[in-house]
Formats: C-alpha cells, structure tokens, sequence
C-alpha cells in the first residue's frame, strides 16, 4: 500500500512538475509574441481598437477556453495574446509622446516583472495554497471591470484611477491563486493556466501605466 501511495505521489508531482514548465514556457513564447505584435502596432501607428478590444478578447478567450484540451487551444492562445499586443500598441504610442514616456513605460514594465516574479516565487517555495482567493477574486474583478467601464462611459479620471489601484491588487491575487492552483493540482491545463497569467500580467501592466500617468500629469 506504501508502495502503491508512493508511486501516485510521485506521478502527481511529476504532472504537477510538467503543467508548470509547460505554462511558464508558453507564457514566455506568448508574451514575447505579444511584444512583437505590439511593436508592430506601434510601427504602423495603429489606431485604437475602441469596443472591438472588448469584442475580439472575449471572442478569442471564449475559442481558446472551448479549445483548450486540442492544438487548436495552442492557436487561440497565440491569435489571443497577439491580439492584446495589437491593442496595447496606440496605448503605448501615447504615452511615449509624451515628454517622459519612455521612463513611464520602462518603469511600469519593470515593476510588472518583478511583482510577477516576486509574487511567483513566494507561492513556488513556500507552497502555500492560496485556493481560498478564488471567489473573492472572481467577485473582484467583476466588481473592478464594471466600476471601469461606468469610469470609461461617465468620463470620471478619479474612479478610473482608482479601478487601476484595485486592479493592480487583484491582478497580484490572480498571480498567486493561479500559481498555487498549478502546484497544487487545481489546474491541470497549462494553456488555461497560460491564459490566466498572462491576462493578469497584462492587466497589471496596464494598470500601474496608468497610475505612474497620472501621478507624472502625463495621464
């Protein structure tokens, strides 16, 4: 029987061991895929996306959730992340038209990698389960998004900025409830582990850009 629980074990880690390399080298391949595209965006100096961000990332999480267990799921990811890299684009033309738009820029990126690596690596060697996050989280975010989109529709830059602080909090929570799920078993699928790192690392980004804008009167 010892012998039997022993050998399980070893296989869970195992599985465990190959959803977290998997998700952290797609993650990798989509995020720099999604920088091209970005950069690519900003060459052509497209225009802003406006309702259709909202209608092409839905769209394309809806396919690449419905896909997920097939190499189709591997396609949306990709059309996905590489999307956002196109509507990131005019928001960092921006910004870097502004006088120190390209520290603002720079900072908000670095302060991205480090609270994901930061945040990361805290649940990686400390194992803790941070599963008990996921319904205030969920709720959050809802909260978060709809408060974004009254702050969009009524034109109200304190609320806006305010959205960007609970998104930065919440987006830290996801961070660390999706990487406990990962190393606890609770998600066993690396391309819908994948699509909610990146969806917090971009959101986070986006957020303290925000922030870091308007604290420099640039925003």
């Amino acid at each position: 029987m010892q012998s039997i629980s022993t050998t399980r074990s070893e296989s869970q880690i195992l599985a465990t061991n190959k959803v977290l390399k998997n998700t952290y080298a797609l993650l990798a391949l989509t995020l720099l895929f999604s920088a091209a595209t970005a950069g690519i965006s900003m060459t052509m100096n497209i225009p802003s996306f406006g309702i259709l961000t909202l209608v092409g990332y839905f769209a394309l999480l809806f396919l690449t959730t419905k896909f997920r267990d097939s190499g189709l799921g591997l396609l949306f990811i990709f059309m996905l992340t590489g999307f956002m890299g196109l509507t990131l684009g005019p928001i960092l033309n921006a910004y870097l038209a502004t006088a120190n738009g390209s520290q603002l820029v720079m900072t908000a990126l670095g302060g991205t990698g480090a609270i994901f690596l930061a945040l990361s690596g805290y649940v990686l060697t400390s194992r803790k389960d941070f599963s008990f996050m996921g319904g205030f989280l969920m709720v959050g975010i809802l909260v978060a998004f709809l408060a974004g989109l009254g702050a969009l529709i009524f034109s109200m830059p304190v609320l806006s900025l305010a959205v960007s602080g609970m998104f930065i909090l919440l987006m830290s929570g996801m961070i660390l409830y999706q990487t406990s799920e990962i190393i606890h078993g609770g998600e066993t699928n690396y391309i819908m582990a994948t699509v909610s790192l990146y969806i917090s690392i971009y959101n986070l980004f986006l957020s303290l850009l925000q922030i870091l804008g308007a604290l420099s009167g640039d925003d």
